[in-house]
């Protein structure tokens, strides 16, 4: 009988079936990698000067206009860490179950990361900035909205990149939230006498419950997943080791390879979004004549626009009626919005906004004729509007009495072309972004591959335990992005394979699964300390 040595931080041979992860990188592959980055920068900046420049935005200083690059690039970077810090998700199953090489499998990574981004709806980017204090997003392009932006991309970099330097595979969703909450609570400080300063605690809830179940939803999905397999498929190669460096049996490697590219895709089409959001609000705040309203609006909408407006302009005039308001009603409008309580002046005061945006409307048409001196209070006249009317809808349905079943249609028409006119993303935001996260994909990989492939479980992943995993993770990934919510890819992915060991008796590493649920319990803290310490110091520089 053959003795064999156990590695004692694995429980299994140091070298079974290990997958080899240090391929040499060709001088081609690093000259394409350098050179897809190169063109990427560039048609960045030729799409920013011909936006700019076809909006006709007066530069009376070229400030903004260097901090719209630093933005960018920041907000890129954010994406690329992101990248290589969530690569594990997609390729750590296939390249331990031997499916596909190492230095394959990140470039098919990136790859559908890049696709999953340019076909992802725009509903998580957007979700993403209602968590942002209103107040912020209204002014962006103040000194304090620039301390946003810069405050809560740079503390997510930071965190991601100090997980990824101990290999733990914390959720990058996770830490953006924190770091927008943080910068929420700071910035209520300098504002509190006013409710829209601080964090939209019922958005930040109802995202931080799906952060919160995601995890332990992969964990038991996967572990029933592998348990079902096992009942309806009775191959026992499905259930066994790799055996040294061979590949799985053909249809196994297909299961294993097709679920790699649904997380993928699913990952790219989540994440992706969540750098879109916050780049169309460094753009609405350094380019708002380019950026604030949709000018690629078809002619033909802006039509269906003014007519929507009018037609839910006479439903809350219907119930303006009787009331007045003092002042102005943006402010009752914003009041609104914050504390979501209707009262005597709600509608009065949506009923002056909304006659406002019909004006607009009927005296520019389109968004690109709208003069530079007005687009931004044009904007974030549409935004207040929308906001209010989300609300409103929800109280709607939970009392059920203040719009009829005809008004109500009228007024989700009409909430419709307004976001159509603030809420939108340029076909080379997406470009970008999805070759910041692709390429991402490809680099410092390594690290957190190794601590999902090898320090999870007990015994070396099998092949019905990779596809479980990654199946759970695709699915629960998709289904998120169609509700607009931005779950953990991390927590899912990592959360199932140490369902499917626990289902399979493999047994679990528990000084790795503490130091997971560590990184997971201070993400959040950690992020909120330091992006609202940031914003502190960065409003004193704007």
């Amino acid at each position: 009988m053959t003795s064999m040595t156990l590695d004692s931080s694995t429980g299994h041979a140091p070298d079974a079936g290990k997958p080899k992860l240090d391929a040499p990188k060709g001088i081609g592959a690093l000259a394409f990698f350098a050179g897809v980055m190169t063109a990427g920068l560039a048609y960045m900046a030729f799409s920013l000067y011909q936006d700019i420049s076809s909006a006709g935005t007066p530069a009376t200083t070229w400030l903004p206009f260097i901090l719209l690059g630093v933005a960018m690039l920041i907000a890129l970077g954010f994406e690329f860490v992101n990248g290589f810090h969530d690569t594990a998700n997609a390729v750590a199953t296939v390249i331990y179950t031997h499916a596909m090489p190492a230095n394959v499998a990140v470039v098919w990574s990136g790859f559908f990361n890049f696709l999953g981004v340019m076909m992802a709806s725009g509903a998580v980017a957007f979700g993403i900035i209602s968590l942002l204090p209103v107040e912020l997003i209204l002014n962006v392009g103040s000194g304090a909205g620039f301390a946003m932006v810069f405050a809560l991309l740079i503390a997510a970099i930071i965190w991601n990149l100090g997980t990824w330097a101990l290999g733990l595979p914390a959720s990058s969703s996770h830490t953006l939230i924190g770091s927008i909450i943080g910068v929420g609570l700071a910035n209520q400080l300098y504002n509190s006498n006013s409710g829209t300063s601080g964090v939209d605690w019922s958005k930040a809830i109802e995202i931080g419950q799906s952060l919160l179940i995601s995890p332990v939803f992969g964990f038991i999905a996967a572990a029933l997943v592998f348990l079902t397999l096992k009942i309806l498929v009775k191959s026992p190669e499905l259930y066994a080791e790799p055996k040294g460096n061979k590949p799985p049996p053909l249809w196994i490697r297909a299961v294993l390879i097709a679920t790699c590219t649904g997380v993928s895709f699913a990952h790219g089409s989540n994440d992706g979004q969540k750098g879109m959001g916050l780049i169309m609000l460094i753009l609405i705040g350094c380019a708002p004549t380019a950026y604030a309203l949709n000018r690629a609006i078809p002619a033909g909408d802006v039509d269906t626009f003014r007519k929507t407006a009018i037609a839910a302009s006479a439903v809350i005039d219907q119930k303006a009626l009787g009331y007045s308001i003092i002042g102005d009603p943006r402010q009752n409008v914003t009041r609104y919005v914050s504390n979501r309580t209707i009262d005597d002046s709600t509608f009065p005061a949506l009923s002056a906004l909304n006659k406002e945006i019909v004006k607009q409307i009927e005296t520019f048409g389109h968004p690109s004729k709208y003069p530079a001196a007005i687009v931004g209070n044009a904007r974030n006249d549409m935004y207040l509007a929308s906001e209010a009317m989300k609300h409103i809808f929800k109280a709607d349905k939970k009392e059920e009495k203040i719009f009829t079943a005809e008004d109500l249609k009228v007024m989700t028409a009409y909430k419709a072309s307004l976001d159509d006119a603030t809420r939108f993303i340029p076909f080379w935001v997406k470009v970008v972004v999805a070759l910041a996260l692709g390429l991402g994909t490809m680099v410092g990989w390594k690290r957190i591959v190794v601590t999902v492939g090898e320090k999870i479980g007990k015994s070396h992943l099998t092949y019905a335990q990779g596809a479980s995993a990654e199946l759970v993770a695709a699915a629960t990934i998709a289904a998120a992005d169609v509700y607009g919510l931005p779950v953990s890819t991390t927590h899912i992915l990592s959360s199932g394979v140490a369902g499917t060991m626990a289902a399979n008796k493999s047994g679990l590493q528990m000084s790795t699964v503490r130091n997971m649920l560590m990184a997971w319990v201070l993400t959040l803290p950690c992020a909120i300390l330091i992006s609202g310490t940031l914003f502190v110091v960065l409003r004193q520089v704007f």
